[in-house]
């Protein structure tokens, strides 16, 4: 009897040591398989990365960015059919399961063993979910484990419906889709609310095998499939036979997405590399941002159709001037005056092929369509618009490496003593250099920057021929101060930026500061006046309406500009190649770049109020002899109406 006893105690206590030792497997199992699973926080405060759109100021979408292509919706949005479809092909049972189907898995497991391979996943909506958000796809026995230990984590602590709304916006169902409404819109170019029935069940085919059910990739095999979930649909009487014919011969509508509908893509680029900056890419990319642009898409083509047009004829003449395989590139930008809201802003000829930004960041010299700004601080220094400067050849002394150096007027002739009014009309090269030599290079250089030009710019004689390398968007923006009243305006291409939640994260502060008196930037607007009037910029006479402006071209005609503006709105266009090599022979700013210019701005301008320039009270105007500066008679040839500050006009004929 007390033998027995003791082998009862001790098999007792072999199976306490032997239950402890399983239990302590187990349980050190468990931590193994958990202690590096991540906490599930609150489904609430879980932001999926979503879609990112730019807009422009009319309300035209520019561009969508994403790492992901998701844009999360409410569930109460979501088709019911798109929903019950959704649940018949990938987890019947989700409503009646605790996050893992037994059935399910233990036919899996046998399948998978007699293959000798995974074959079959088993996994619930659920668990999905679990693998989607927390986990790696790799198959394995322990990922499985540990994606049914994080559904039944899941279904514990989030409503089925929570559950659902999360899975539809979350899983990749192919082409770049990530959630329901991505895929309605990438696939069917609407929004998941528009669905139909024939709709809904193809969407819901795809998350099986996203890449090979694609509409997009392969149209017969993802209706095959669609018309397989149409049927499980009538089985499990979620749609009547009515329903079932109707969907299984409707057409499909399927969207006919392409890259190359990018719109203004030089200027989404621009605005991106803002944003980065600003907000990080991260935010930008992932956070569902809405993007608000100063582009007007309107203005944006017309500028595109006229850069089409004047390199197609630019094209023509090179090659009838013999220049094998010409590749002109041009580049246009368009400044609201007074805010400098970028209107346009076109990078080159094709995107697709070259998006090297040339209004942006390319630097160019801009040849004599620097010359404004010389002339613009003589003004502000007291010279006058008809004070008398020399036309004629002139040797400076050491102007180059110890060289003495010869400057020439691009047409090779010479006047002698001219206004500085007609100097800059027509372009002259020797009395702008005569000019700066008289205010002082490193002077000029000091006010470039104050007017907005952010280059660097080299303190020599030829600066006033445009040596110095600068962008089109600082140029531009520059000559915006002398219709400004003498306001230096910062150009901009970003309204504000508005989270998910409708919170603005950024908006804009436009910046503006007064750099030149308001009088000595009316006299400037009235010296370009005169280049369309009366100068190299006479072309631009066809648009009726108050127009200003500039010609630039460097040496061997490598490269073409016209800057110019109205009262309202300032165009700056540059016409060159990429290898800085000639367009042809005569292939001026004012035959290359001013066509562009006057094709932009014509259109730009119908339909618009007539505006004026500012002339301040303290002005006066005058009729003058355009060479000598006097007076003359309004009738004479020879006599142009000049604006002068009141006690600085001249006063003898």
């Amino acid at each position: 009897m007390t033998k027995a006893l003791i082998n009862k105690k001790n098999i007792a206590i072999l199976l306490i040591i032997t239950g402890g030792i399983i239990c302590g497997i187990l349980a050190g199992f468990f931590l193994a398989l958990t202690h590096d699973l991540p906490q599930i926080r609150s489904l609430e405060d879980f932001r999926p990365s979503a879609i990112t759109r730019i807009y422009s100021s009319d309300k035209v979408l520019l561009s969508e960015l994403f790492v992901e292509k998701r844009d999360p919706v409410p569930f109460k949005i979501i088709p019911e059919y798109l929903k019950k479809a959704i649940i018949t092909t990938e987890d019947r049972k989700f409503y009646t399961h605790s996050g893992i189907d037994v059935k399910g898995i233990v036919r899996a497991i046998i399948k998978d063993i007699l293959a000798g391979k995974f074959v079959e996943g088993a996994s619930t909506i659920t668990q999905q979910l679990a693998k989607t958000l927390f986990l790696n796809p790799k198959k394995t026995i322990v990922r499985k484990l540990k994606e049914a230990f994080m559904a039944f984590q899941l279904e514990h602590r989030y409503t089925k419906d929570e559950i659902l709304e999360l899975y539809l916006n979350q899983i990749y169902f192919g082409s770049g889709a990530y959630g329901v409404e991505s895929a309605a819109r990438i696939f069917f170019n609407k929004s998941v609310k528009d669905l139909t029935l024939a709709e809904c069940s193809l969407v819901s085919a795809m998350p099986k095998a996203p890449s090979r059910y694609s509409p997009l990739v392969n149209i017969d095999l993802a209706i095959k499939r669609r018309n397989i979930v149409l049927k499980q649909m009538l089985y499990t009487n979620i749609i009547n036979e009515t329903e079932y014919n109707k969907a299984l011969n409707e057409t499909l509508n399927l969207s006919k997405n392409n890259i190359n509908s990018l719109k203004a893509p030089y200027f989404v680029e621009y605005v991106k590399d803002f944003l980065e900056n600003i907000i990080g890419s991260s935010r930008l990319y992932k956070g569902g941002l809405t993007i608000y642009t100063t582009l007007y898409y309107e203005l944006q083509k017309t500028a595109e159709d006229a850069i089409a047009r004047g390199l197609s004829d630019l094209e023509s003449r090179m090659k009838q001037q013999g220049i094998i395989n010409p590749d002109p590139q041009s580049a246009l930008v368009c400044l609201d005056i007074q805010s400098g809201r970028i209107f346009a802003m076109i990078g080159g000829k094709d995107f697709y092929k070259s998006p090297y930004n040339r209004a942006a960041v390319a630097r160019r010299q801009p040849g004599s369509a620097f010359k404004p700004i010389v002339y613009a601080h003589a003004i502000e220094k007291g010279f006058t618009q008809n004070m008398k400067i020399l036309d004629a050849p002139v040797v400076f002394r050491g102007g180059k490496a110890g060289e003495d150096w010869k400057p020439e007027n691009f047409s090779k002739n010479y006047q002698g003593e001219i206004t500085l009014r007609k100097a800059l009309a027509l372009s002259k090269n020797i009395p702008a250099v005569r000019l700066i030599e008289m205010l002082g290079p490193s002077s000029v250089v000091q006010f470039g920057y104050k007017l907005g030009i952010e280059s660097t710019l080299s303190p020599n004689l030829s600066l006033v021929l445009g040596t110095s390398e600068v962008t089109l968007l600082e140029l531009t923006a520059a000559y915006t101060v002398f219709p400004n009243m003498g306001k230096s305006i910062k150009p901009y291409g970003v309204m504000e930026v508005v989270d998910h939640n409708g919170r603005i994260v950024w908006r804009a502060k436009p910046k503006k500061r007064l750099v030149m008196s308001r009088t000595g930037a009316a006299i400037m607007t009235d010296m370009l006046t005169a280049v369309v009037k009366e100068g190299t910029g006479q072309k631009a006479n066809i648009i009726k309406r108050p127009v200003a402006g500039k010609t630039g071209t460097t040496d061997k005609c490598k490269d073409a500009l016209f800057i110019g503006f109205s009262p309202s709105i300032a165009t700056g266009v540059w016409v060159g190649r990429d290898k800085f090599v000639t367009l042809g022979e005569q292939e001026t700013g004012a035959r290359a770049a001013l066509p562009i210019w006057m094709d932009f701005m014509e259109k730009a301008l119908a339909n618009k109020p007539f505006q004026y320039f500012d002339i301040p009270d303290d002005m006066v105007r005058v009729h003058m002899n355009s060479t000598s500066g006097l007076l003359e008679n309004a009738k004479s040839p020879n006599a142009v109406t000049a604006l002068f500050k009141k006690g600085t006009e001249p006063r003898k004929y």
